[in-house]
């Protein structure tokens, strides 16, 4: 995060540095005509010193400006926009030092070639004001490109999870259930647990858990599953066992206050899920699953029973370990929520590893492919509701060949009721993209049972004519096929 402070300092380091360089002088002819070591000088251009009065007006004089305009936080024409970026929302919210980066290396690279760059910087202000970005969102944006930065897999919280296995007594093959947990919370940080009053408050009913630190004591909501109950409370002494601060002490986070409260939710939330899925044993686990040729759902389901755990829990996981110990980067894992009412579709989280696979967010309001297994999986499940034949999360597979393209995706979705008597369905899906590599490493994505289907992002931008899942007409492809049109009857009048 950068202070305003720090801004102030940038700011005025960028001016002198521009009017040097416009009078043509070097760090040691300033020097010699401000009597100030270069080395000084060197860290005001670098925000990293702000000069008293007496300099400033030392300054102003060589180089030949205002003293008002040297301290003012406005600049000239060329200036401005790099001005606009250190005062903007964007400056002030990203997290610089998680990604090895630093105002002051940016603002270099801008005023050594400040024409070009920026004109680049005024429209990406112009576009970040047009598509009004959230802090929130550029939070969960930064969050998942410092996941893909590290191939979302993290040995330092493996390793943490290690130890307080040992400190906790809890053996390398035990899968700790809720009681289990709930002791060690009261015994090593003397939290107690509270599961009615959540469910006395209408307007707390979604909440699943929060955290009061002068009551120590967590409260949780009692409508969901064990599974769930578990990965809170494993949170919780994540939180703790890590001392992690600042943390956000509600479950979901609609406004986190910074990005370090998201990282550390975040690293909470990885602690619990490795707590409850030991790194080797799930790992050992996954490779039996993954040698068979075929493709069996029923394997898929015993995992989720063995380890007792949800479906996003489990994916999540194996996109953590994919890449770490079978080689497997090229992946992406989201999150679907469906309304079978209105066949409303909605991406509610999404993570991409080593480039932007397909499927992705799409905010303009487009319909998703009905074709996606995302969806499928979701319409299924709602039949099993209907027929009252549904007991437990179901788990498909099919291979997704993304039109026109080369890209194909061995894509595995759980799906499940978001909640009891609900129109609403939810899904996570993990795809794979299919190389040679993965062919060896996974058998099963070469089993002809598995369902192959040619998909795209949205209806709106696809062109596949045959579609009897098709929510909209392709209304991008027909703009795409106009513009086409007029191009070659203005070429016939040349």
């Amino acid at each position: 995060m950068v202070s305003d402070q720090e801004s102030v300092r940038l700011i005025f380091g960028l001016k002198v540095k521009s009017l040097r360089q416009q009078l043509g002088l070097n760090y040691q002819q300033l020097s010699a005509a401000t009597g100030m070591a270069v080395s000084y000088l060197h860290d005001i251009e670098n925000g990293k010193k702000y000069p008293k009065a007496d300099k400033i007006i030392t300054l102003a004089k060589v180089l030949k400006v205002d003293y008002d305009y040297l301290v003012s936080l406005t600049g000239n024409k060329r200036l401005q926009p790099i001005i606009d970026l250190l005062n903007s929302d964007f400056i002030q919210m990203m997290p610089w030092e998680h990604f090895g980066l630093s105002p002051a290396s940016l603002l270099e690279l801008f005023a050594n070639t400040p024409d070009k760059i920026t004109a680049f910087i005024s429209t990406l202000l112009k576009l970040s004001r047009s598509i009004q970005m959230s802090k929130e969102n550029f939070y969960t944006s930064a969050l998942r490109s410092y996941q893909d930065l590290h191939d979302n897999y993290f040995p330092e919280i493996e390793e943490a999870v290690k130890q307080a296995r040992l400190s906790w007594s809890i053996d390398e093959e035990h899968v700790p259930g809720i009681a289990s947990l709930e002791e060690i919370l009261f015994q090593e940080y003397g939290i107690k647990i509270d599961r009615k009053l959540l469910g006395t408050k209408d307007v707390l009913k979604k909440i699943r858990s929060y955290y009061a630190p002068q009551k120590k004591k967590l409260y949780l909501n009692k409508s969901f599953a064990s599974s769930q109950e578990k990965f809170l409370v494993a949170r919780e002494l994540a939180f703790h066992f890590l001392q992690l601060d600042p943390r956000p002490l509600e479950t979901i986070l609609l406004h986190p206050a910074s990005f370090e409260v998201l990282l550390n939710n975040f690293k909470a939330s990885y602690f619990a899920s490795a707590l409850l899925m030991p790194e080797d044993h799930i790992t050992e686990a996954i490779q039996q699953v993954t040698r068979n040729p075929k493709w069996h759902e029923k394997e898929w389901v015993q995992l989720l029973q063995k380890y007792d755990v949800t479906p996003e829990m489990l994916m999540q996981r194996l996109t953590n370990l994919l890449p770490a110990h079978f080689g497997i980067d090229q992946l992406f894992f989201l999150r679907m929520s469906g309304n079978m009412e209105t066949m409303h579709f909605e991406m509610t989280k999404e993570l991409h590893l080593s480039q932007l696979h397909s499927p992705y967010a799409n905010v303009l309001q487009e319909h998703y492919c009905r074709r996606w297994i995302a969806i499928h999986a979701m319409e299924e499940v709602h039949k099993k509701v209907q027929s009252k034949k549904y007991k437990q999360p179901i788990v498909l597979a099919q291979i997704s060949q993304y039109w026109q393209t080369h890209n194909r995706y061995f894509c595995i979705t759980f799906a499940k009721p978001s909640g009891k008597n609900s129109s609403h369905f939810v899904s996570v899906t993990l795809g794979i993209l299919i190389d040679p590599r993965l062919a060896i490493s996974m058998p099963f994505v070469n089993d002809s049972s598995v369902p192959v289907r040619t998909v795209h992002t949205t209806c709106e931008r696809c062109g596949i004519t045959d579609c009897a899942e098709r929510a909209a007409p392709p209304v991008f492809i027909e703009s795409q096929k106009q513009e086409e049109m007029i191009a070659q009857a203005l070429e016939q009048l040349k």
